[in-house]
């Protein structure tokens, strides 16, 4: 565990295929780079005069349905397809929010408008604020009692609130929930009053800082991570049903039978109740509530991605012969399995034949509505697409969607593989709401004839006890596939047992970018690569962040259809060899990611669909049938044509006087393509000096990535409005663009050789006088990454020490951590290690690993505390077992050997 410290400083540039930035915010012992997710400058913001307190945020780009959204348009579709009645009322609208700390009371005064169900860290929640781990997000709206004559009751869903919600009504609390992906609902009447009521929810959501399970959402995203979404983000509704009432249903198809295995569950009193089922094939069944009925479907028109075929099913309650309620749904008749082909070669089988899954990794994210499509429209658009760029199958990626998303894919003909939200950590608080939301997540999406596969774990996230719920799962629902892990790490070419890596899965799978691969071959289970290709093709104007698009590899448009041809040639080799299904990454560029087939506004289409949907027909012959319906499938194709080729004639009309903001902003980013590093500053410069209101998020990213020096344009717009910069970029990221740039030019001259020892009391008083809080930061970690170069550990303690007591919340466990272990080997005094000891306390606090552990331990035990030491220990070998450092540091320690040298 040995490091080596170093200064980095700015002296090289960051090869990155497109564009090249100078290295910067490495001010630290342990460097790290990060990409943050932001906007360029062609923003866009959907006003409505009806509704002068509400208006959708500045985005860098949207998709085409954002403008259809207004106050009294807002998803007004009936929300669950498959248990639809006739008396509801829609609640999506204008709530008012507030945001308070999260143990604080219920707010006297909210802070304004907020349209429900967009997040509101989204753009057209008319907020685009973050809510903290620290915070708690309130909304209150008024509702209307609805008639409950004859002994009705009203009911309140919600159908997805991330994380915590607690529901009021009244001021009187009528439940709670947590779970960030699935609905809920609350009988309210006996709360409810005549008149005005007041509905009230409060919602605490940690997004990637606590034990809840979470998405690719995260407060500080990165690459292959995106914005938060917190808050309700699916749509609240009523609606009134009679006093005993069908509360659910369960269907499970059998095409070998010719029967529909129907349970139809009941709430209130059902005695002398019964139920009858009649599907649009004429069959009916009439039975008990809550108990098993079986609904002949003889000569079944099988559900299938060439013809997905769906009956309608129209289910009553009866009270002593009278329809007391009734409800419209559906279902498919459809097996999924795995088994063997005619060669003997275990496949993925549909409906009794060999079926290829050809799919992508599909996010489910929004430009502006991060987590929430803005329109039904835009929630079918995106199967269409998929479809009708040849692809059968759809990995939903650590994400559940609205029931209309799977609606949607069942009329379709989608093939779903239906990711498991990812576990949050190994506490077992976070372990247990893992178990409890999965539980969950399967009985919500269980009737949905397009969910085919269930995914447990991701890459290795947070995995544990993969055989144990595996097994757990395939008992939970037998009729589908469960792949147990997506993504094992496997070297084909080092001999190892792989018999445990997919422990009771129906699937071996791995990632393989680009790719594609195989993974190996083991008995009675089908091969499928669960994520492949990830190729970047940058599309100018129709990106997130103009600066900071991310991919596996990268081509330009021109090449990028005869490098995906090539790809699946390989692909369809691997299918011969006997791999079952593959999923590419991905349809839609997401953020900063932009290896999607179209960009995230969903305007461009990276090869023309006709032509994919030719390519792919070399591994899936029905693909040519793919084609949407006129009308269905809107998009321009890419230009192949390289705009840099004009940059000359651009630069000439630059310097003979043409200066508006987004030609400045494109020739800057130009400059940056084609490293032309003179013009690049000048350009910058140029541009930032001229803008009336530089305080955007387009233009404090680009303020960030173009900001190197305390002379800098950029710094002293960010010095001068430093509070608003807070607000839209952060805390931390506007501290790091002012530490960065004090460093270099205050500090760096006094640090850049060992033998220098400044008079860091001199520093010390120009620079907390000149920059207050960054200036002091700066020059404590600069004098801590000194002293431990000089290795002057009694300093290095006494700076550390005073950083970490005065600055700790800004630094990562990882350096903490870094810098206790230092400590350990190279220090026997009793004081200092006490120091280091609460530095390495202080990592614990999040992404716990056995290396905390471990060091922690090893403190302990340097000081004496052997006891402590090897309880500690044991948590490391217990997060790493089998024979390790960890293991022989533990049997040191219980025989009371030295685990330093």
């Amino acid at each position: 565990m040995a490091l080596n410290y170093c200064y980095a400083y700015p002296l090289r540039w960051v090869c990155e295929p497109q564009y090249q930035f100078p290295m910067k915010r490495m001010y630290a012992a342990v460097v790290a780079i990060a990409f943050c997710c932001a906007a360029n400058d062609n923003s866009y913001a959907q006003a409505n005069p009806d509704n002068a307190t509400w208006k959708m945020q500045p985005v860098s780009i949207q998709t085409r349905w954002a403008k259809n959204v207004t106050p009294q348009n807002v998803l007004p579709e009936y929300p669950r397809p498959q248990m639809v009645r006739s008396e509801w009322q829609n609640l999506n609208g204008l709530w008012e929010y507030a945001i308070t700390g999260k143990d604080a009371a219920k707010p006297a005064q909210f802070d304004g408008q907020i349209l429900v169900p967009f997040p509101i860290e989204s753009a057209l929640s008319g907020v685009q604020k973050p809510l903290l781990p620290t915070q708690r997000l309130w909304y209150k709206r008024s509702i209307s009692k609805p008639d409950v004559t004859v002994g009705k009751r009203v009911l309140l869903h919600f159908g997805a609130v991330d994380w915590d919600a607690k529901v009021y009504l009244n001021g009187k609390e009528v439940g709670g929930h947590t779970g960030g992906y699935q609905n809920f609902s609350f009988d309210i009447t006996d709360a409810l009053k005549d008149g005005t009521n007041q509905l009230e929810v409060a919602v605490f959501d940690p997004t990637d800082q606590g034990i809840n399970p979470h998405g690719k959402q995260v407060l500080n995203p990165q690459n292959i991570m995106y914005t938060a979404s917190s808050g309700i983000w699916q749509t609240v509704w009523m609606e009134t049903v009679p006093s005993a009432y069908i509360n659910n249903i369960r269907l499970t198809p059998d095409i070998d039978k010719g029967s529909l295995k129907l349970e139809v569950l009941t709430a209130g009193k059902t005695g002398d109740y019964t139920v009858e089922a009649i599907a649009s094939n004429g069959k009916r069944v009439k039975g008990k509530p809550n108990a098993e009925l079986l609904l002949p479907v003889p000569d079944a028109k099988l559900w299938s991605p060439d013809q997905p075929n769906l009956y309608n099913l129209n289910v009553k309650l009866l009270y002593k012969g009278k329809v007391v309620d009734t409800i419209g749904s559906y279902f498919g008749m459809r097996k999924i399995e795995v088994k063997k082909d005619e060669k003997g070669v275990d496949r993925l089988f549909l409906n009794n034949k060999y079926t290829y899954h050809l799919g992508v990794l599909d996010q489910g994210f929004w430009p502006e509505g991060l987590y929430t499509a803005p329109t039904d429209d835009a929630l079918q658009f995106d199967i269409m697409a998929i479809r009708n760029m040849g692809y059968n199958t759809i990995r939903k990626h650590i994400k559940l969607e609205p029931a209309r998303w799977y609606y949607h894919a069942d009329k379709a003909g989608m093939l779903v593989w239906q990711d498991m939200v990812t576990c949050a950590n190994d506490k077992p608080e976070a372990k247990a709401a893992f178990e409890k939301e999965n539980k969950e997540n399967i009985a919500q999406l269980y009737n949905y004839p397009s969910i085919v596969i269930w995914v447990l774990f991701n890459e290795g996230w947070a995995r544990y006890d993969q055989k144990r719920l595996t097994e757990w799962m395939k008992k939970e629902d037998p009729s589908r596939i469960v792949n147990g892990h997506t993504g094992e790490n496997y070297d084909r070419d080092a001999p190892q047992d792989v018999s445990q890596k997919w422990a009771s899965s129906d699937l071996t799978d791995i990632h393989d970018y680009p790719g594609p691969g195989i993974p190996p071959a083991l008995p009675g289970k089908a091969r499928v690569l669960g994520e492949w290709g990830g190729v970047r093709v940058p599309t100018l104007k129709h990106q997130w962040n103009d600066m900071e698009g991310w991919g596996y590899i990268q081509v330009p448009a021109s090449a990028f259809k005869m490098k995906y041809d090539s790809l699946i040639k390989n692909l369809k080799k691997f299918e011969e060899q006997g791999l079952s299904g593959s999923i590419y990454t991905e349809p839609f560029d997401v953020e900063t990611e932009e290896n999607g087939m179209m960009t995230y506004d969903r305007e461009v289409i990276k090869v023309a669909p006709e032509e994919l949907r030719n390519i792919h027909g070399q591994i899936l012959a029905q693909a040519k049938n793919y084609a949407a319906t006129i009308g269905v499938f809107q998009a321009k194709i890419a230009d192949t044509a390289n705009p840099d080729l004009q940059y000359a004639t651009l630069l000439e009309q630059f310097k003979n006087g043409k200066k508006d903001s987004a030609f400045l902003r494109d020739l800057t980013l130009m400059a940056v393509r084609l490293k032309d590093d003179i013009n690049m500053y000048k350009l910058c410069n140029t541009y930032l000096s001229q803008l009336s209101e530089p305080m955007t998020l387009n233009t404090l990213t680009f303020i960030d990535r173009f900001t190197f020096s305390i002379n800098d344009v950029g710094f002293n717009i960010i010095q001068k409005n430093k509070e608003k910069a807070i607000e839209i970029l952060g805390y931390k990221k506007v501290n790091d663009i002012l530490k960065s740039c004090i460093f270099e030019d205050e500090i760096k001259p006094y640090v850049s050789d060992i033998k220098i020892n400044p008079d860091w009391n001199v520093l010390e008083k120009k620079l907390v006088n000149k920059y207050n809080a960054p200036g002091e930061e700066i020059l404590l970690t600069a004098k801590s990454t000194h002293m431990l170069n000089r290795k002057d550990w009694p300093n290095f303690v006494a700076s550390t020490s005073a950083l970490v007591n005065k600055y700790g919340q800004n630094m990562s466990t990882t350096t903490l951590n870094n810098y206790a272990w230092t400590i350990f080997e190279n220090v026997s005094d009793t004081s200092l290690l006490k120091e280091a000891l609460v530095w390495s306390r202080a990592s614990l606090q999040d992404e716990i690993s056995p290396d905390k552990y471990d060091t922690y331990a090893n403190l302990l035990h340097k000081i004496g505390r052997q006891k402590e030491a090897v309880e500690w220990e044991q948590k490391a070998v217990d997060m790493q077992p089998g024979p390790n450092v960890f293991t022989q540091t533990l049997e040191k320690m219980k025989r009371g050997e030295k685990t330093w040298n």
